[in-house]
């Protein structure tokens, strides 16, 4: 009888550990690429799929969500050899040269233009359970928990990967707190300074401050990522089109300058 206890306790612990780490038992993981990123994630394996995840911004970020979209963007690069990306916007301002131009395929996009935040969701839903997508992107100011719900019952359906971009398009009073509490991460992402390389002048490539400010059945973090132009999404050899620079507040991050006294 207690060898039976046992094995119940056992299954039953398993469940609850696959419902933290994100409600699916079997999902899959896409691996950042560095194992600092990846042991941040459930099973220390990477970004979770076949759920969604939060990313947002800060300032004049909160309307035209420019960074949050580059970053978001990348992060998913990778899936798009597995089938079509589709994005849902809010205005139709997303320039898809300058996705490519990053490295995110811009003939696996399709872009759709909603009419209101309602609207974008539904469409979400609809794209996320359809065959052949494999990461939908959807940009909306807030999402309840009824919503997030729905979001991820969609993306279990398929296996699809979601990525809500926190935007409020159309200015107007502040943005609505976040409430995204069924979302597998939440990150704020920020713009970032380049850097050439050694010998080179001008502008290097792009970067931004990700901080993963939630994380279910992992932990947060902060780093500096930069875009890695040499990326291919078909046939890549594991590497990703985000790479770490540094952890937030590496004092390594950049050569000190002795400072000077005025004259």
């Amino acid at each position: 009888m207690s060898g039976f206890r046992d094995g119940a306790l056992t299954a039953l612990k398993a469940k609850i550990a696959a419902l933290e780490a994100g409600g699916r038992g079997d999902s899959e993981s896409l691996s950042l690429g560095d194992p600092r990123l990846d042991s941040c994630f459930p099973h220390a394996a990477g970004l979770p799929l076949g759920q969604w995840h939060e990313i947002g911004g800060e300032g004049m970020e909160v309307e035209t969500a420019a960074a949050p979209a580059a970053f978001a963007a990348l992060l998913a690069a990778p899936l798009a050899a597995r089938g079509e990306a589709v994005w849902i916007l809010r205005r139709d301002d997303l320039f898809a040269p300058g996705l490519a131009g990053l490295g995110f395929p811009a003939e696996r996009l399709i872009q759709v233009c909603a009419r209101d935040e309602a609207d974008a969701m539904a469409v979400a839903e609809d794209a996320l359970a359809t065959i052949g997508v494999c990461a939908v992107f959807v940009e909306a100011e807030a999402v309840d928990l009824t919503a997030g719900r729905r979001l991820q019952l969609a993306c279990e359906k398929r296996g699809a990967t979601g990525f809500v971009i926190r935007r409020r398009p159309f200015g107007g009073a502040g943005a609505k707190a976040a409430t995204g509490s069924a979302a597998a991460t939440r990150w704020r992402i920020t713009g970032a300074a380049s850097q050439p390389g050694p010998g080179e002048f001008g502008l290097g490539p792009p970067r931004w401050t990700a901080t993963l400010e939630r994380c279910r059945g992992g932990r947060p973090g902060a780093w500096l990522f930069e875009a890695t132009a040499a990326y291919s999404y078909e046939g890549h050899d594991g590497t990703h089109p985000l790479r770490l620079v540094a952890e937030l507040g590496d004092r390594q991050l950049a050569p000190s300058t002795p400072l000077r006294r005025a004259g």
